[in-house]
């Protein structure tokens, strides 16, 4: 009895295994299909990460592909062991129970918390409205919130003993990377000015349409940065004390400006010699 016990929760961990491989190869198939670089798969006791680096040049379309290519392999395993359940090739159990893990592994990682894939998705997509750094603050504050409010639901029970030790090692965990993200978003932010030349030539190249930036001559060189968009180029607007335009800068004279003259708290009229 205990032998059967033994290996029912065997195959059981075996199957989860196998469903977070696949949901994690999901990952690695799309980022390649990018030209992205994978680092490095790893298991670890909640679940798994897939590394990949991008280096800082993928567009936000992208970054949302890589992020549901997991949950999509969790979709087409559900619904072939529904299937093959219809089919009488699985047993009902075993096949409630493949669908049920595949169910709550794929809707888990759409929870909208770095460095879940849903959380993965919300920054792709708010960074199609929101400049990039105010992107990195927000979704980092999101899920510090939502983090907490999971720990809280683990330990709801705690005076009658019953606290979710997974959940709250889960939460623990994502409160921990996303106060990690929040303290090194400037970071973060740097990367993505630095490569930032790949993508404006791609842009110029096919032809865009420029995302106007418009601010007052006093205004500093990193503050202007910090309302880059991901997948805009700009053009600068500098404006007079009256209102009226003085300077007209490309967003690359002002990132040159930004790391060759080692000027960032310098204000553009001082930069571009505006009077």
């Amino acid at each position: 009895m205990l032998a059967a016990v033994a290996t029912g929760y065997f195959a059981e961990l075996l199957t989860l295994f196998a469903i977070v491989i696949i949901h994690e190869l999901g990952h690695v198939a799309a980022a390649r299909s990018f030209g992205w670089t994978v680092l490095r798969v790893e298991l670890l006791p909640f679940g798994g990460v897939a590394e990949t680096d991008d280096g800082g040049r993928s567009s936000a379309w992208q970054e949302a592909a890589v992020a549901l290519a997991g949950p999509l392999q969790n979709g087409w395993m559900a619904l072939v062991a529904f299937a093959l359940g219809r089919l009488g090739v699985w047993e009902s159990d075993w096949c409630a129970y493949f669908i049920e893990a595949n169910v709550m592994i794929g809707l888990f990682n759409l929870l909208p918390i770095l460095p879940l894939d849903g959380g993965k998705l919300m920054q792709a997509l708010i960074s199609r409205w929101l400049p990039y750094y105010r992107t990195l603050v927000l979704c980092s504050l999101v899920g510090l919130l939502l983090g907490a409010l999971l720990a809280a639901a683990a330990l709801a029970n705690i005076r009658s003993g019953g606290v979710q030790l997974n959940l709250l090692a889960i939460s623990l965990f994502l409160v921990y990377s996303n106060w990690y993200g929040y303290r090194n978003a400037s970071f973060y932010f740097m990367r993505f000015l630095m490569n930032r030349e790949p993508l404006l030539e791609r842009l110029i190249e096919r032809g865009t349409l420029a995302q106007p930036i418009v601010i007052y001559r006093h205004r500093r060189l990193a503050d202007i940065v910090r309302l880059f968009m991901r997948d805009k180029y700009h053009l600068v607007y500098v404006l007079n004390d009256r209102g009226r335009v003085q300077l007209v800068v490309p967003e690359q004279r002002l990132l040159d400006a930004y790391f060759r003259l080692k000027e960032p708290e310098s204000a553009v009229s001082d930069v571009f010699m505006i009077e």
